[in-house]
């Protein structure tokens, strides 16, 4: 089991940046596959990016491909969602997620990790 402890977010303007952080309370994400999902009301969790941990791939959702960023600290207990450029439609709750043994296809889909931190809000202001 891992827990996951979530900072950064906040508010932004159009253009602007911010970075969300997300990392293992104890232990390392070694074995984990990470994900950054976000979700704004009446909605389902849309995928934003991951790195699956079997081949070290990161794959990023179309609406946020070339803007955001994810990355990892050596030791492999903090992953990290760059954002830039943002968009008024970035505005939602980012989740990060984890799970072990996902194959590649459910890496993509939240139903599939087991593990979430706590959500941080990201309003992106016009």
């Amino acid at each position: 089991q891992v827990d996951l402890v979530q900072s950064g977010g906040g508010l932004a303007q159009a253009g602007g940046s911010l970075r969300l952080s997300c990392a293992a309370s104890e232990g390392t994400f070694r074995m984990y596959t990470i994900g950054w999902f976000r979700q704004v009301p009446g909605k389902a969790r849309e995928f934003v990016a991951r790195i699956y941990r079997r081949d070290g791939s990161i794959l990023y959702g179309d609406s946020v491909k070339d803007r955001f960023t994810l990355s990892e600290d050596n030791a492999k207990t903090t992953v990290y969602l760059q954002m830039n450029n943002l968009k008024p439609e970035d505005t939602a709750i980012y989740y990060c997620a984890a799970s072990r043994n996902l194959i590649y296809s459910s890496s993509f889909s939240a139903g599939a990790y087991n593990y979430w931190g706590q959500g941080t809000q990201v309003t992106v202001s016009s």
